[in-house]
């Protein structure tokens, strides 16, 4: 579903992103780890097209989207929940929602399985986003960007400064989309018990580079753990 190609990138005079090169499996959870610093947010700025690539080639669906405006990226089938969530508040969850449709035509209606994933925005429809708890606005956040039902997911950091419960009621929405078969998706994270839990496959990321890759279930006996806390 997504592949990526020697891509590079600078801020000034840094190398940032130093001819990374990996690929994102439909029906799969590739997951991203490594401490703060290291490049990850650029990365994914550079596939939602936030960021130019200095080099390199992204690959969507078959389609070469290297070039291609965030909005194009979005209207081909990438969703994407940023660090931080960036959800409106003033606007209700409702329209915080009905933002995640932007891309289809008018009158398409938002997916059931966002509430079946997260009953507890049903129940709030009419509240503001900026009134709801910080695990209640990533729930929020994700359920915007499934609401154009992208065939790619990118998720932030989605656990970050979140209470466990809803941390549990993620980690269950993410392996769902992935047994589902459909989606591709791509997962950011520091919290290494809850990469471990759901990936398919990871990399490991020091100073813009890939120093360890492998199938999740070998992320233990690979050291990932105490390479993080290195």
């Amino acid at each position: 579903m997504l592949r990526i190609e020697n891509l590079n990138q600078y801020y000034g005079g840094s190398h940032i992103l130093r001819d990374l090169s990996f690929e994102v499996q439909t029906g799969q959870v590739t997951t991203l780890l490594g401490r703060n610093g290291v490049g990850k947010s650029t990365l994914l700025k550079c596939l939602m097209g936030l960021v130019p690539a200095a080099a390199g080639t992204i690959t969507f669906d078959d389609r070469d989207i290297t070039r291609e405006p965030s909005h194009q990226r979005v209207r081909a089938g990438i969703g994407y929940v940023p660090q931080g969530r960036e959800i409106f508040p003033r606007l209700t969850v409702q329209e915080n929602l009905l933002m995640g449709l932007a891309p289809k035509p008018g009158g398409t209606p938002l997916p059931p399985r966002i509430f079946d994933m997260f009953p507890v925005l049903k129940q709030m429809l009419k509240r503001r986003g900026g009134d709801l708890s910080g695990g209640q606005q990533q729930q929020l956040a994700i359920g915007r960007a499934l609401a154009s039902s992208p065939k790619l997911l990118i998720l932030d950091e989605p656990t970050e400064g979140i209470q466990p419960s809803i941390i549990k009621d993620i980690e269950r929405a993410i392996r769902t989309l992935a047994e589902e078969g459909s989606m591709a998706i791509l997962l950011v994270e520091q919290y290494y018990d809850f990469a471990r839990s759901l990936a398919d496959q990871y990399l490991l990321m020091e100073r813009g580079e890939f120093i360890k890759r492998g199938a999740g279930e070998n992320m233990e006996q690979d050291g990932v753990r105490d390479l993080l806390a290195v």
